[in-house]
């Protein structure tokens, strides 16, 4: 077992080197790699519904929550549950339809059991690209928002469709008064942990177990809400969200450096292992297909498939048809919220938000619905028999389409996520993204200066000593409102370059290279012991992180 971690640790890595060279998501080239193991002889690892949904999933949607917007969300609210409720609810039922009507003996819970599972996309793939190619900030926000939401929909509707056909009995009211039930509460149990955390903060003022309460924090709200009975998925999303939202309030920097650092170690390791885990699927789900012949076997996927790619762009559609005044945001600052100088930038924001979506953009949300370890976690979850001692109808079937489904979206559409918003023209205000960030240095900087001015009033004596904090900080906001003076002439899009910008840039590069070599000088020579060296190389780092990225953004 453990050769097997390290050679799919080598992997993990492997793709990710190449897919950095050639633009290729690994979340589409992993499941490829691992069909290919899975046709060799020898082992292969099985996938285990339950560690994939304790273990696995709580983990990546925390994150996932933690690197979002909540304010965003929020103002693309009625879109987000458009698309993680009701069309989770809509894909579901249309493929249980489509199996109870055109797959011979299928019957329509177990067909809504397939389509809950097919229904939500996990939107992994579709963000790694859409982050590389500058996708606009909206559509990642609706993207991030949709796959964070729509996991405990479609959880909940397998459950009740999973009942119905294991006791043979359905009602409409029940299932719709489960739903409300669990998801209200999976949200109030998140809420709770996210209270908890906050009172927690005080005592974890140490980064290291600021960094052990954060990668609880999940499984706390998983394992919690599933003990209430309620979605333990809803409650790791709202204990995310919200807990990073207050999170620049609540941490001290190192404690968010070191956090951030280890969520991403967290991401990158555990999506690799899921999507090799995914390819080594094929040899399980096909093994159990001798029992159909091969018309229905067909039919069943052009069902499954063809309601996932189809129903996603109709519904769009049809929802951004819908009157103007359905597209308002909800939530928000108000007219009366805003100060005199941002109020320009936040109308046209909340003017961005609440018109429709272009038909470029509709084209990019259509396609940008991967499918992944989630929905064959649920339907690995299926019981192998019913109360009545009858096998599960159509189980290996219906954990085929699933497969064929995941495969279709994450390899397809992955692969072709990036041309697509490529050739569609789909790109962030890069200019305007930069005005934005230099307009907040620079505020943050008056803000510092004012401040300063107050210690010097109560406190005399400490004028020379603000002085000198003074100078640095006026130098600073030189640099920004010149930066920002430039940012103001772009008639681009593109952030325009100032030679001596960045010059000055990769002259205080330059310097702290200089410091790291000498340093290192110093400890080859005896004369400075590994601690130290680590210490001062620490300060170094964070000052080179303080410098604005290459196209100086």
């Amino acid at each position: 077992m453990l050769l097997f971690v390290l050679a799919a640790v080598a992997v993990i890595v492997a793709v990710r080197w190449v897919a950095a060279r050639t633009g290729l998501p690994a979340a589409a080239l992993l499941p490829l790699i691992g069909i290919g193991y899975a046709l060799l002889p020898g082992p292969n690892i099985s996938l285990d519904p339950e560690f994939v949904l304790l273990v696995v999933l709580p983990p990546l949607l925390y994150s996932a929550a933690l690197d979002s917007s909540l304010l965003g969300i929020r103002r693309n609210l009625r879109i987000v549950v458009s698309l993680s409720v009701v069309l989770v609810l809509l894909t579901a039922v249309l493929v249980g339809i489509g199996f109870h009507l055109f797959v011979a003996g299928a019957t329509l819970a177990a067909g809504i059991a397939v389509g809950a599972a097919v229904a939500p996309p996990d939107p992994v793939a579709a963000l790694a690209v859409g982050r590389r190619v500058n996708l606009p900030p909206k559509l990642v926000t609706i993207i991030q928002g949709e796959g964070l939401l729509n996991d405990a929909t479609a959880l909940t509707i397998l459950s009740v469709a999973v009942a119905a056909a294991v006791g043979g009995t359905f009602s409409y009211a029940s299932a719709a008064g489960t739903f409300v039930v669990v998801a209200a509460g999976g949200v109030a149990v998140g809420a709770a942990v996210a209270w908890a955390v906050r009172l927690a903060r005080p005592l974890t003022s140490d980064p290291l177990l600021a960094n052990a309460v954060s990668l609880a924090t999940p499984f706390l709200a998983y394992l919690l809400g599933e003990e209430l009975h309620v979605s333990g998925v809803l409650a790791v999303v709202t204990a995310g969200l919200i807990v990073g939202h207050h999170a620049p309030r609540l941490s001290s920097g190192a404690s968010r450096l070191q956090t951030t650092a280890v969520w991403r170690l967290v991401d990158f390791l555990l999506e690799g292992f899921v999507f090799l885990l995914i390819g080594q699927q094929l040899p399980a789900v096909v093994g159990g297909l001798r029992e159909y012949d091969t018309s229905t076997v067909v039919i069943a996927v052009a069902v499954s498939v063809g309601v996932v790619l189809l129903l996603r762009p109709a519904w769009l559609v049809l929802t951004q048809s819908l009157p103007r005044s359905l597209h308002t945001r909800l939530g928000g600052a108000s007219d009366d919220d805003l100060d005199e100088a941002a109020g320009a930038r936040q109308a046209a924001l909340a003017e961005r938000n609440a018109r429709r979506l272009t038909a470029r953009e509709v084209t990019a949300l259509s396609w940008s619905g991967t499918r992944g370890v989630i929905s064959l976690a649920a339907i690995f979850t299926l019981p192998l028999t019913t109360d009545s001692g009858a096998p599960f109808p159509d189980r290996n079937l219906l954990l085929f389409c699933t497969f064929v489904v995941v495969l279709v979206t994450l390899v397809g559409q992955g692969l072709t996520f990036a041309p697509l918003v490529r050739a569609l023209g789909l790109r962030a205000d890069a200019t305007d993204q930069a005005r934005v960030r230099n307009e907040a240095r620079s505020a943050a900087v008056e803000a510092a200066l004012a401040r300063l001015d107050e210690l010097v009033a109560d406190e005399p004596d400490q004028a020379p000593a603000v002085d000198t904090t003074r100078a640095q900080l006026r130098a600073r906001l030189a640099r920004y409102r010149g930066r920002l003076d430039l940012l103001q002439q772009a008639e681009s899009t593109e952030v325009p370059t100032s030679p001596e910008y960045e010059a000055a840039l990769r002259i205080r590069r330059a310097a702290i290279e200089a410091q790291r070599e000498e340093l290192l000088r110093w400890r080859d020579a005896g004369r400075l012991p590994d601690e130290g060296l680590r210490v001062l190389e620490r300060e170094l780092d964070h000052e080179e992180l303080l410098l604005p990225k290459r196209g100086g953004r």
